[in-house]
């Protein structure tokens, strides 16, 4: 990486550009991406950086500094599918469904969840409503997906 400066014929304004140089295969040639990062000052000789150059770089001084934790908020609705969880547990359905279907039985409740709480809407809505509620699965089944967890529920003779 090297600074470029590049005076502006038309308004006399020197603009400072980061350059990274690279090989293109495809042309056999070496060539350059430059970015602006500012412009120089005609008076003083410094460098103004653009605003966008300054956020970026705080930015990766954030990313890079260890004690700095980012956290993610969201919000999710919780009361019914609690509500479902507990009903599932007294009747032993979790239990039932985890010794049926031990690698799906999440996906299964999650899938029972929204068919209840969702009923008039269609699986590929689905992706919709796991962002916004808690459920077993905790990630989006794409309706694609669901078709196929559905094939494998087959009748069981215990």
């Amino acid at each position: 990486m090297s600074i470029v400066k590049v005076k502006n014929k038309s308004n006399s304004v020197t603009y400072i550009y980061e350059s990274n140089g690279y090989w293109d295969k495809e042309k056999q040639q070496a060539r350059s991406i430059r970015k602006c990062i500012g412009k120089l000052d005609d008076e003083t000789g410094e460098i103004i950086y653009s605003k966008k150059y300054l956020k970026e770089k705080e930015l990766e001084k954030l990313k890079s500094d260890k004690t700095t934790e980012i956290i993610e908020s969201k919000r999710s609705f919780f009361g019914t599918t609690y509500l479902l969880n507990k009903i599932g547990e007294e009747l032993g359905i979790s239990e039932d469904l985890e010794k049926c279907f031990p690698e799906i039985h999440e996906q299964i409740k999650s899938i029972a969840y929204y068919l209840v709480l969702e009923d008039n809407n269609p699986m590929n809505r689905f992706s919709k409503w796991a962002k916004t509620h808690s459920h077993p699965f905790g990630q989006d089944i794409p309706s694609q997906r669901s078709s196929e967890l559905l094939e494998r529920i087959t009748e069981m003779l215990v």
